[in-house]
């Protein structure tokens, strides 16, 4: 409140007082800083090279000049806009970092200031930085004086608070030294949010400054402001904060609270940052274009905040999680409220009241002002005009009414009219006063009393006095809440009744720009003391201490009762304790405009509870601009009408009962009344989680750009948009955002979306709309809420366009304290899925004395009316009433009325319509399905027009029932019982009818769902998995809820921050049998990416009713042909562009099926349903959550990055030899050669032909000398009836570890028959194949790699042939599927029951009419685990491959003492921890060539990212042009070996002419050139498990044109690779996401972003694109990686359209085992900014021999502007200029350091200008 109306002479009065005022304070800043300060003589200025954006005001106050601008030695550069400073600042300011201490979590710093001139004169020379990383998403850094302490703001929360770390940082900080800087990166891209080298950093004891650039120049937040837009203008907008009692007009003055913090919304990704300074001293903030942010305090520290969030909305909740989370006030706040400064009398106040009770007006809270006081003295009352003010809150209360009092902290001195004023005396007793500089005379001012004392809320002795005075007054005028104002701290005289003293407190050297340029206008003087400290530090923090202060009391007079606060000073955490209103407006239409983005900013500010005076405060309305008013108002979360002395009166009813303005404020505030359970429970989302409740429409939207700008809108939560009329007009120009939404009012489905339209909205309307995908708790309306709390509740469901739908209610007595933390409180899910609403009690404790019921439920979207309507409370199931059913058939609305659902029970509402094609679940998935089988099987029968769709599907009950739910602390527990209405339906696989489900919340972002068989052990795979030791038991800190349906059972998995069901099981055809498991899940989209491995024809999966086999076996890859791996993993993106991944840990023989429903259906033939989901969000976090539980990829050696040769078919150890000498010749980059298994004697492991490959041990030596290496192969299968003893076979027998029949079954060996030929056998190859297997391949036994004494035979056997025979680098095993060339066993005849080798359901697999036993092993076979548990080869199968992988890697590492290379065939999840992959025996053809992008980037999803396919095909012979492009596209494969078959002709690149060998030389070059990436990105890979082939999608996930990309691919993050893959090709048509993209080839930046591009490809050259932003280690190529490894370092910088870059280099030896965990390697840093490149060293654990030196650095994108200077610095030496060239048309930068020795192991700065 404010004073407003004045006479003539007051104003001619207060214009000469300003004018003397003026003049005075001119002369005493001059005589104050006239002081002993010595400046020193200014040197000359360096001025940087910087665009006009970036220049940061070395002259804030008035009066610049050139001459005052040199003498700051600072640049002086007039230019033709005002707003720009023309003195900016040079770079001989600032401090440099003098020594630095790196702790855990931790980085402490001692800075001293650069020699240069002072702006003021007092700067502090030695400062101490400290950071600290609180939290994953959290960083606090703070500068201060390092000698001497400074005024801290002694938060009541932020105290409070423990660091509290859980997980890998999503931030990097880098401390930049010299200048001193802080560059804040997102670690996930790398991209700098915060950067404050851009300026240098000011610390004088009073004037501190420091400027950052930032992210992005979508900046929200900072006030307290009338920001007229929500948006900020970064046009060199200076806005003050100090908190002032003063009119919010629209200017940009300093208003009533302080809140230096904002929020950065990065990009249409949502990623988000915010920041906040906790800092209480007068303040300006700049927003410059650069973007960029410049503080100026005059006090305190630099105490900054950077929080991260993956969208605006988590910046919220990390910020209320700072400064504390919002306070729930009583449900009868939430009610209409009214006020008025100055109704007169009681009397008055009484009529007002009733005149609005009679119009039936929603109505809960009448306040009174200050009138009522006597002679507006705190604590009295007016014993005339409100004598019976003590008995009002009872005449209130008599009607379900309130009753709220004002308080203003200013305390008359002088007497009451009964005599002594006792609230005066007894504060004066307690010495509560604010004193003057001496600190002991009661500072006196002026107020609404006259002359008045302050309290001094900071001091123990005063909170105690203002809690008794409370209590003593409520026990005279009893009221509900309490109303505090005049906080900031307001006095109606400058300082003091005496004035102020002229000192630096009051007179500061430097003024922000506040209000009237005096620290002490309309306030108390700066060097009045406080218990805190001086005024001048605490100013700001009057209001906050006063909340502080009346919550103590609040609690003591109100005691278990709510009760609440209404402030109008505030500071951030004030919303913890108290609401806000945005202080005195007036009655004009763009105060009703500004009140919008005022709300969104204190939502931001974690003060939910907030809202403007309806109808405005100052001035008379109009009723249309009241009745526009109340429409709006009616949706503030604080709804109160409140209205100024002198002015006419504003309630509803002063304008007529039949008013316009009465019907439609009757009308909306109705709807409020309906709305308040769904608001209620928004505010319970606050307090919890910090979430907004008036909302941002760009928080829900944040990916669509239109909504950043959108403040003439808001939403409640995330699905009530709220479109009011804020101009005297009809029509209104809206966004509607890309959802589905639903007139509230019409309840009809709007067709409009993600558009800007034209709303009619005659003068008693406004736009509301429901988003689709709500579920609104809704309660018949009263005109109080004391009725309305009584009434039956109802639900409001609207569909999305997947006819889903959640929500919540939390419900309490409305008005107890602390129901949250004592858990009296009902919390409510709502879910509705595949037409049933579930309604789930997740907390019940406590019970509602009015037996509330749910009433009536409204679905809108509804397409089809039901059949028929189901109730069942888990006891029973009720069909409802047909006259309780209506449906509006125009609307698509469904309305469910008269239902008694008692509430606090459980139920399932369902609601039958007849089954969409799309909708049905395979009953027969089996071939041959007629309606006899399905109607046996209790299945409907009903053959559809449309192809592939099943004709016999499940009934919707067809499942399990729930039958009881346990929530243990870290998951639930369900039991679940088979639904027996439904026949077995599989006679020879019985049935399970009891089944325990366990749901565990692993972590934040990871949890695990597991079904078995509660009365029988079942098998369970037995790979073991890294998970947390304990379950995350914070629901808030879980980014999911798990929610269980009763019938059929099902889990369904809800990500929070979307409310999109990722996972949703509750669909009919669940099956648990013996030998048949069956389980669908809906998807929330399209999306669909993995499974394997089988070959597909898209990376994102087709859902036309596709199924896909998995069963491990040696078959080359075709079109649904199960192959050599299986991985039941697959990552699913959402409608949002979120992304999970889910494993089903199962080995036994399946199939998925993928349907358009969206769905996929899980079958195996065994096992339980062991599932692991990870929430992302993003596709590359996916990866990394999912091989954190799987195990982290292996880190090949160096050497297995290079390019390798292989051949089945080398007729000797001559062809090899000549063909290393045809490389090496054709200067051809080459580093490994392999021998396949024609170096066996006979096809026999360990054996050396020493006929053919005698010489093959020397040319080894030979080939290894000169720095190759070379892989030899093993397959398992082991040789059993030699004529002569063979070793491995009699090792293998004597320790037991080959497979065999069960002991009942005869407990001999299972024979099978793979490569060995018998002795003594000429092969006559032109014989059919299977007369062959039978005439010359010896039996062969397979080792059970399961077994301990397996591997420490493995081993030996290796060793053995290593010291005896032929050294080797690597391992190359195959056939491990395992193969066998004949089926089951030798003769065919499987032991045991035949039902394992053609179960009762036999997936679509190859051959499967043959039975599972097809080309391997008897599924009877007995293996054994590591503890001795015997399995059947039946459940493990397709864990062979993986069971060999690290048997062999461990004695490859043991024998050979490096780390080397396991390159193995068959694969399953976790196997990527030991081995790499390549895609199996393809076949040379076009196809194949994008058919292993997929592959890979398939492999990528599994965690195996060393992998590649046979270049140029295995099988038959490729073309010329093929096996030419092909060379290009396997230069770029992790794993590049080109490989074919026996009886081909050689395709090596030696084998064709000398072109081919040129263009397959030059690709090469790249690849060894890029080596020292590709590497980096490989420990990256180990170490954090991202992706090295990485989808286009996982970088640009938010745009959908990615998501359907698989003819290109990414190394990492920065190269993408676009090649020809098609015949005569010439053109290649490659997507340019939208990032700047550089030509590897040229250095030119592409003119293109975010659209497809034709690119010229002739035959010699493969696409190649460097992304900007990014910098690429690389090395001069030579001819293997031994030589390569020599050469110097080269650096590519490719700048991004900011001119920063950002890249890493790893280096160690090569083939060291565990350097990474051994610290034995080098992790060096690299950045560039404002054209300068640094180098920072992570790590430095590199042997002398290893260490590189900087060659060439190229940096990309530098500008045409000339380059005249290029310098390099390192540690401890001068600056060095260096060669380079600038190309001003390519815009490339080349910089030779070759010329010194410069390591790269040191940091170093280069710089250019």
């Amino acid at each position: 409140m404010g004073k407003r109306k004045f006479s003539g002479l007051e104003i001619s009065l207060m214009v000469m007082f300003v004018l003397i005022g003026i003049v005075a304070i001119a002369l005493v800043v001059l005589l104050a800083t006239q002081g002993d300060a010595v400046v020193k003589e200014a040197s000359e200025p360096v001025c940087p090279n910087i665009v006009v954006g970036e220049r940061v005001d070395c002259h804030p106050e008035p009066g610049a000049s050139q001459q005052r601008c040199l003498q700051r030695s600072c640049c002086w550069a007039p230019v033709d806009n005002n707003n720009v400073p023309w003195c900016y600042f040079s770079t001989n300011h600032g401090y440099t970092v003098v020594s630095k201490n790196d702790q855990i979590n931790k980085i402490e710093a001692r800075l001293k200031r650069m020699d240069s001139p002072s702006l003021y004169g007092a700067d502090i020379v030695e400062l101490s930085f400290t950071a600290e990383m609180q939290t994953e998403n959290r960083l606090q850094f703070k500068i201060t004086d390092a000698n001497k302490p400074r005024f801290e703001i002694p938060h009541d929360h932020i105290k409070s608070l423990v660091s509290s770390r859980k997980g890998p940082l999503n931030y990097e900080l880098e401390l930049v030294q010299n200048p001193f800087g802080v560059r804040v990166y997102r670690a996930s891209t790398r991209k700098i949010l915060f950067d404050t080298t851009m300026a240098p950093l000011v610390f004088d004891d009073q004037y501190l400054q420091l400027s950052a650039k930032l992210a992005s120049d979508n900046i929200y937040g900072l006030g307290e402001h009338v920001h007229q837009k929500f948006r900020h203008d970064v046009n060199w907008k200076t806005w003050p904060l100090f908190t002032r009692d003063a009119f919010p007009n629209g200017g940009t003055h300093n208003l009533y609270g302080h809140y230096p913090f904002f929020m950065c919304l990065e990009d249409n990704s949502g990623k988000s940052f915010g920041v906040f300074l906790m800092n209480s001293n007068a303040m300006d903030v700049t927003f410059q274009p650069a973007p960029a942010v410049t503080y100026r305090t005059i006090g305190g520290v630099l105490d900054f905040y950077i929080m991260l969030g993956d969208n605006p909305e988590a910046i919220v909740q990390e910020f209320t999680e700072l400064v504390g989370r919002p306070t729930i006030p009583p449900y009868w706040s939430f009610g209409f409220q009214l006020s008025r400064w100055d109704y007169g009398s009681l009397d008055e106040v009484k009529k007002t009241v009733e005149r609005n009770r009679a119009i039936g007006l929603p109505y809960d809270t009448q306040y009174t002002d200050i009138d009522y006081m006597e002679h507006n003295k705190d604590f009295t009352y007016d014993k005339v005009k409100f004598k019976d003010l003590p008995q009002f809150a009872e005449y209130m209360h008599q009607q379900g009414q309130k009753y709220i009092l004002i308080l203003d902290p200013a305390i008359a001195i002088n007497k009451t009219l009964s005599g002594s004023y006792g609230s005066y005396d007894r504060g004066t007793a307690a010495e509560a006063w604010i004193t003057e500089s001496d600190g002991k005379t009661p500072l006196v001012g002026e107020v609404w009393p006259g002359k008045t004392v302050f309290p001094d809320y900071t001091k123990p002795s005063c909170i105690n006095w203002w809690i008794d005075e409370i209590e003593r007054f409520h026990k005279e005028v009893k009221h509900d809440a309490i109303w505090i104002d005049m906080n900031e701290v307001s006095s109606f005289v400058q300082g003091s009744a005496n004035g102020c003293a002229v000192n630096k407190l009051n007179y500061p050297p430097y003024t922000p720009k506040i209000l009237d340029d005096l620290m002490y206008s309309k306030t108390l003087c700066m060097d009045a003391k406080q218990h805190w400290g001086n005024h001048y530090d605490i100013h700001s923090l009057y209001g906050y201490s006063m909340v502080l202060a009346t919550d103590q009391a609040v609690k003591k007079v109100f005691d278990k009762n709510r009760s609440f606060i209404l402030t109008r000073s505030s500071f951030p955490g004030v919303g913890k304790y108290s609401g806000h209103w945005l202080g005195d407006n007036a009655a004009n239409w763009n105060d009703i405009k500004w009140a919008i983005p005022g709300m969104l900013e204190f939502s931001l500010f974690g003060v939910p509870y907030i809202g403007a005076d309806i109808c405005g405060f100052f001035d008379d309305t109009t009723e249309e601009l009241c009745s526009r008013w109340m429409q709006v108002g009616a949706f503030y979360p604080f709804s109160r009408n409140h209205n100024a002395q002198h002015y006419k009166p504003q309630d509803p009813a002063a304008f007529g009962a039949s008013s316009l303005l009465v019907r439609t404020s009757k009308h909306y505030l109705s709807i409020r009344y309906t709305l308040l359970p769904y608001l209620y429970t928004l505010f319970y989302r606050a307090h919890i989680s910090g979430e907004t409740v008036v909302r941002p429409v760009m928080h829900e939207f944040y990916s669509d750009p239109e909504t950043w700008t959108v403040d003439r809108q808001f939403l409640w939560g995330a699905h009530l948009l709220i479109t009011p009329v804020l101009d005297a007009c009809v029509s209104v120009s809206a966004y509607i955002p890309d959802a589905v939404w639903y007139n509230y009012e019409t309840e009809e489905r709007i067709t409009e979306r993600k558009a800007r339209v034209n709303m009619n909205l005659p003068a008693d309307k406004m736009g509301l709309h429901i988003r689709g995908g709500a579920i609104l708790p809704i309660q018949r309306p009263a005109v109080t809420t004391t009725q309305s709390r009584r009434y039956p509740m109802g639900l409001i469901i609207a569909l999305d366009d997947n006819k889903q739908a959640s929500g919540e209610l939390f419900w309490d007595d409305g008005d107890s304290r602390d129901t949250v933390s004592s858990g009296s409180y009902i919390l409510y899910h709502f879910t509705v899925f595949n037409e049933e609403l579930t309604m789930q009690v997740r907390h019940s404790g406590f019970v509602d004395p009015n037996n509330l019921v749910f009433e009536n439920i409204t679905v809108l979207g509804a397409e089809n009316p039901p059949s028929s309507v189901f109730i069942s409370d888990g006891v029973s199931v009720a069909a409802v009433n047909e006259s309780s059913i209506q449906y509006h058939s125009l609307k698509k609305v469904l309305y469910l009325k008269g239902l008694s659902m008692q509430f606090g029970k459980n139920y399932t509402v369902s609601w039958k319509t007849v089954i969409s094609d799309f909708e049905r679940f395979d009953c027969h998935p089996e071939d041959n399905a007629s309606e006899e089988t399905c109607r046996n099987r209790g299945c409907i029968w009903n053959p559809s027009n449309l192809n592939r769709v099943p004709s016999c599907y499940y009934p919707k009950d067809y499942g399990y029932i729930t039958q009881s739910v346990q929530q243990t602390e870290g998951g639930l527990i369900v039991n679940i019982v088979r639904n027996n209405k439904y026949a077995t339906q599989r006679a020879a696989s019985r049935e399970i009818n009891t089944l325990k489900v366990e749901i565990t919340y692993l972590s934040a972002h990871s949890l695990r769902f597991k079904i078995s068989d509660p009365a029988e052990q079942r098998y369970e795979v037995p790979v073991p998995l890294t998970l947390p030791p304990t379950p995350e038991i914070d629901e808030k800190k879980r980014m999911y809820r798990v929610e269980v349906s009763q019938q059929p059972f099902g889990i369904q998995v809800i990500r929070n921050s979307t409310g999109t069901v990722v996972w949703n099981s509750s669909v009919p055809g669940f099956s648990f049998s013996d030998m048949f498991i069956q389980i669908s899940t809906r998807l929330p989209s399209q999306y669909i990416y993995g499974f394997g491995e089988t070959e597909h024809t898209s990376f994102k999966h087709d859902l036309n009713w596709n199924t896909w086999g998995m069963f491990a076996k040696d078959q080359p890859p075709g079109y649904k042909m199960n192959c050599y791996g299986i991985h039941p993993f697959y990552m699913g993106l959402e409608p949002t562009g979120d992304a999970h991944g889910v494993l089903l840990l199962n080995s036994n023989a399946m199939d998925v099926t993928l349907q358009p429903t969206p769905a996929l259906t899980y079958r195996t033939v065994g096992g339980i349903l062991d599932f692991y989901m990870v929430m992302g969000p993003t596709p590359e976090l996916v990866v990394k959550e999912y091989t954190g539980m799987i195990g982290r990829p292996v880190l090949p050696a160096y050497w297995s990055l290079g390019f390798q040769l292989c051949r089945y078919g080398y007729a000797n150890d001559t062809e090899i030899e000549e063909l290393y000498n045809g490389m090496r010749k054709a200067g051809i980059p080459y580093d490994v050669q392999y021998a396949d298994i024609d170096y066996m004697e006979r096809q026999l492991d360990f054996k050396l032909d020493m006929k053919n490959f005698r010489g093959l041990p020397d040319l080894v030596d030979r080939m290894r000398r000169d720095g190759m290496r070379f892989i030899f192969i093993l397959d398992p299968a082991i040789s059993g009836n030699e004529t002569e003893p063979y070793a491995s076979f009699e090792n293998g027998k004597s320790a037991d570890v080959f497979i065999k029949w069960p002991a009942e079954q005869g407990g001999d060996f299972v024979w099978g028959k793979v490569w060995p030929d018998i002795p003594n056998a000429e092969v006559d190859e032109s014989l059919d194949w299977e007369i062959q297997v039978e005439l010359y391949r010896a039996f062969t036994a397979f080792p059970d790699f399961f077994r301990n004494q397996t591997a420490v035979w493995w081993q030996k056997e290796i060793s053995d042939f290593y010291t005896n025979t032929m050294k080797f680098d690597g391992i190359w095993i195959d056939m491990n599927e395992p193969a066998s060339f004949v089926h089951g066993t030798v003769g065919g005849n499987c032991r045991g029951d035949p039902i394992y080798e053609n179960p009762p359901y036999m997936p679509p697999l190859e051959s499967k009419e043959q039975g599972l036993n097809h080309k391997t092993l008897c599924m009877s076979s007995q293996q054994f685990l590591p503890d001795g548990t015997p399995v059947k080869h039946y459940d493990v199968h397709n864990l062979y491959g993986w069971s060999q992988t690290k048997p062999t890697y461990d004695a490859l590492l043991n024998v050979t003492g490096k780390r080397g290379v396991v390159v193995t065939r068959s694969t399953y999840p976790s196997s990527g921890q030991w081995s790499g992959h390549w895609l199996g025996d393809n076949n040379a053809s076009w196809d194949q060539l994008y058919k292993s992008i997929i592959g890979m980037m398939e492999f990528s999803l599994f965690g195996i990212p060393y992998t590649g396919a046979d270049i140029c095909g295995f099988f038959n012979e490729p073309e010329y042009e093929m096996c030419s492009r092909w060379m290009q596209l396997g230069a770029f494969y992790p794993y590049s070996r080109n490989h074919n078959g026996k009886g081909n002709k050689r395709q090596d690149p030696v084998a064709w002419d000398e072109a081919f060998a040129t263009r397959s030389r030059d690709v090469l070059n790249i690849r060894y050139t890029l080596l020292p990436y590709l590497y980096t990105l490989m420990y990256e890979a180990h170490t954090e498990g991202s992706t090295v082939i990485r989808p286009l999608l996982h970088e640009f996930v938010n745009d959908k044109v990615t998501w359907d990309i698989h003819k290109q691919f990414l190394w990492g993050p920065a190269l993408l690779i676009s090649p020809a893959l098609d015949k005569g090709e010439t053109v290649v048509s490659g997507y340019i996401p939208n990032a700047r993209w550089y030509d590897y080839y040229t250095a030119k930046a592409l003119d293109v972003r975010g659209q497809f591009l034709n690119m010229q490809t002739p035959q010699e050259k493969i696409n190649l694109h460097v992304r900007g932003g990014y910098i690429l280690p690389w090395q001069k190529p030579e001819n293997n990686t031994f030589y390569s490894r020599k050469n110097p370092l080269g650096l590519i910088a490719a700048l991004a359209d900011d001119g920063t870059a950002r890249g890493f280099l790893f280096w160690d030896d090569g083939e060291g085992i565990d350097t990474d965990k051994n610290g034995t390697y080098l992790l060096a840093s690299f950045s560039v900014f404002k054209e300068t490149l640094t180098c920072s060293i992570v790590n430095d654990g590199l042997d002398a021999a290893d260490r590189l030196t900087l060659g060439i650095v190229r940096v990309w994108g530098t500008g045409s502007f000339p380059i005249t200077n290029v310098s390099i610095k390192t540690d401890g030496a001068a600056a060095t200029s260096l060669k380079f060239d600038h190309d001003p048309i390519t815009e490339e930068l080349t910089i030779d350091a070759t010329n010194g020795t410069y390591w790269v192991n040191k940091p170093f700065t280069i710089t250019w200008m």
